[in-house]
């Protein structure tokens, strides 16, 4: 079976959505709690939500298995990308209500985490470097976006409301000056959502690890809150609020090509 879906674009444009997955393999699946079998802690549609984005030219990556197979947007060695604050490690084992994602003493050992790693998160990985090398190759600099959304309210990783939009690059480590100045913009230009840059989400391993902007590589997170494209309780795709939505994702994505 896939692990990923690849579709190469002509931009200089990559789009990697590495939460969208839902599937588990049976053995895995079994060894869940009941509520962890809905992989409630997806990025619910959000490759429907970006399915504009190959109309603009881009490259886009999906994975197929569920972030409770593995975390595509941590690091392999599971190094905590917020110290001091609650979240998920590579193979989750607590939900992001806190609450334990598998049954009592089912949990993965380090042994079948490294498997994992090399089953489900080093080719996506490959995948990644080798599309970020023939854009770059083909244009000289591009733009990785990494595609992600979350329930507004998660008492467990953050407190509070979370921000409709939230952009992160890295603490501004990850994308020019120039960049960033065009996504505010673009932002600030809007007046249906309330946003934030580089404040609970920076960035993960992916937008960290891969940007490069010396060389031309420039990484950019954009974390948006479910509410504003989904019911959170049902996980039901709502077309009226993704449609406003989309659009103004798609005028990030523009900036983003400069």
């Amino acid at each position: 079976m896939e692990i990923f879906t690849l579709h190469r674009g002509t931009a200089p444009l990559l789009v990697s959505l590495p939460h969208d997955g839902t599937l588990v393999p049976d053995d895995i699946a079994a060894r869940l709690t009941p509520q962890a079998r809905r992989v409630p802690d997806t990025d619910w549609h959000i490759a429907r939500l970006y399915a504009f984005a190959r109309e603009l030219g881009a490259s886009v990556l999906v994975p197929r298995f569920s972030r409770y197979v593995i975390d595509l947007n941590r690091g392999e060695d599971d190094v905590s990308l917020y110290p001091g604050q609650n979240t998920t490690g590579l193979c989750p084992v607590v939900r992001f209500s806190g609450e334990p994602v598998y049954l009592e003493g089912q949990a993965p050992d380090e042994t079948e985490v490294r498997a994992r790693v090399e089953r489900y998160w080093r080719p996506y990985h490959e995948a990644l470097r080798g599309e970020l090398a023939r854009l770059r190759a083909a244009h000289g600099r591009l733009v990785l976006w990494e595609g992600h959304s979350i329930r507004g309210e998660l008492p467990f990783l953050f407190e509070g409301r979370l921000p409709d939009l939230n952009l992160g690059t890295a603490g501004g480590a990850s994308a020019s000056p120039e960049l960033r100045a065009r996504l505010e913009a673009v932002l600030a230009a809007q007046d249906g959502y309330d946003w934030v840059h580089n404040g609970r989400f920076k960035g993960g391993y992916i937008t960290r690890h891969y940007a490069d902007p010396a060389r031309g590589i420039e990484a950019v997170q954009l974390e948006i809150s479910q509410r504003i494209y989904m019911d959170e309780d049902s996980f039901a795709y709502d077309e009226a609020k993704a449609t406003r939505a989309q659009a103004v994702i798609r005028r990030l994505l523009e900036a983003a090509l400069g």
